[in-house]
């Protein structure tokens, strides 16, 4: 297949005003995916954006090139990720548009496209988005451009999808949690959705201003729910990055809970209900620990390439349901088209509630090894994981570590980092090894 030139594992990112995340390039993306997504259809196309201040400039642009291609183009702003695709598959959209960064800092943007199953774009489809970004943009007639309209229910509607996930004969009274959002994209949204299923909510994260998007805050911050869980004596905390598609959790005594837990969390309950589909999906990014636990429940378990992209594939491959990133990325097809952090949080609430049990004892089985992820920057130039040292220094650390440990180098999909995983049964040693492989890498670039 073509090497794709604009789009990346999770859309087009980059720096607001660097060379491909400018208002010029979304005019000419909304005009491109226009010429692709109109050949059939409704002719109508969806956009939510996160809280970046930076979202209202590629809002515009995207709407402009979308009307001049002959789409119709419905505005929902500030909406998860999730939720975007959800509404896109409700209002038979031709495609849904998610101008968001995610977990990055809000000076970075990006723009996603979902299909009009709620799916990721199909990478052929990309491709042919980004043939006609080499076209020069040509606007339809005037009787034929396309008209916009705000969808101004979209946030109760989605607030109903979620609070529909929850089983209608349990409720979370008495339960009293902490909802981080990141400043984000959900601020609006999971903390009506926790309170009106019945639980006391503590709200932090919450008032975005453009620029505090994910700062100090959030799935990918953790220090902040962690100590307000404590505080606040609440019973579990529940974090959420940018745009709302990942999740991590806080036990109530601030012990955090990442990806690979909430799968074997949902990957139990659902084998023990009789209701898992195969096997859980992880990523090579996934704890050893994880594999280890539902090997003893005789839950199979196969790793992706590290992306929710290549996650969904698999699941889809394999024909299972439950699959996901320690990162927080999590996806359960029975009840979602793509990973939402709020419906895997009331998926968690709803096995301790069915069980009886809280985090820690839902949890007990599992035992994490220790793992250290070191990120070092990488803006091109001479590749460091085909260096002959790197490889030297991975095979001698592969060979220290034996069968009781692993070693991971890959290039992020999303920022300019090249990421070392080490993970052994000595937390000590593990970093000391990782760092012995940063420092050659950092030589080697």
């Amino acid at each position: 297949m073509k090497e794709r030139k604009f789009f990346g594992t999770d859309g087009i990112r980059g720096r607001v005003g660097g060379s491909n995340m400018t208002p010029e390039l979304a005019l000419k993306l909304g005009w491109a995916a226009g010429r692709v997504l109109s050949r059939t259809g409704t002719k109508k196309v969806l956009i939510g954006k996160d809280t970046r201040i930076s979202g209202y400039m590629l809002e515009s642009a995207l709407e402009a090139g979308l009307c001049a291609s002959g789409l119709n183009v419905m505005l929902m702003g500030p909406m998860p990720t999730p939720a975007v695709a959800y509404l896109t598959r409700t209002f038979r959209a031709e495609a849904g548009i998610v101008i968001s960064a995610s977990h990055n800092p809000y000076y970075d943007n990006g723009i996603k496209f979902f299909s009009s199953k709620g799916t990721k774009l199909d990478d052929a489809l990309e491709l042919e988005i980004e043939a006609e970004l080499e076209r020069p943009l040509e606007c339809v007639e005037s009787k034929l451009l396309g008209k916009v309209s705000r969808i101004n229910d979209a946030a109760g509607r989605y607030i109903e999808f979620c609070k529909g996930n929850f089983p209608s004969n349990q409720s979370l009274d008495g339960l009293k949690i902490v909802v981080d959002c990141a400043h984000g994209a959900t601020y609006h949204i999971a903390p009506s959705v926790f309170r009106e299923l019945g639980a006391e909510v503590v709200v932090i994260g919450a008032e975005p201003n453009g620029t505090n998007i994910n700062d100090k805050v959030g799935a990918t911050a953790m220090a902040a729910i962690s100590a307000a869980v404590v505080a606040n004596q609440a019973d579990l905390g529940i974090a959420l990055d940018g745009d709302g598609d990942r999740i991590m959790m806080v036990t109530k005594d601030g012990y955090v809970i990442d990806g690979d837990q909430i799968l074997y969390i949902l990957a139990s309950d659902a084998h023990q209900r009789g209701a898992l589909v195969g096997g859980v999906v992880g990523t090579q990014m996934s704890n050893l620990g994880l594999e280890l636990a539902l090997k003893a429940l005789d839950i199979p378990f196969a790793r992706s390439k590290v992306g929710d992209r290549y996650v969904m594939e698999m699941l889809t491959e394999k024909g299972w349901r439950i699959g996901g990133e320690n990162s927080g990325h999590v996806i359960n097809l029975d009840y979602c088209t793509t990973g939402d952090g709020i419906v895997a949080g009331i998926q968690v609430l709803a096995a301790m509630q069915r069980q009886q049990k809280s985090l820690e004892e839902l949890l007990a089985p599992m035992t994490l090894l220790p793992q250290v992820l070191l990120n070092i920057r990488f803006d091109g130039g001479k590749d460091p994981l085909v260096a002959q040292e790197v490889k030297l220094v991975v095979a001698g650390v592969e060979e220290e570590l034996g069968e009781t440990g692993r070693v991971l180098l890959r290039k992020s999909g999303t920022e300019p980092l090249v990421r070392v995983m080490v993970e052994g049964e000595d937390e000590a040693n593990v970093h000391l090894l990782a760092q012995r492989i940063v420092d050659v890498v950092k030589q080697a670039i």
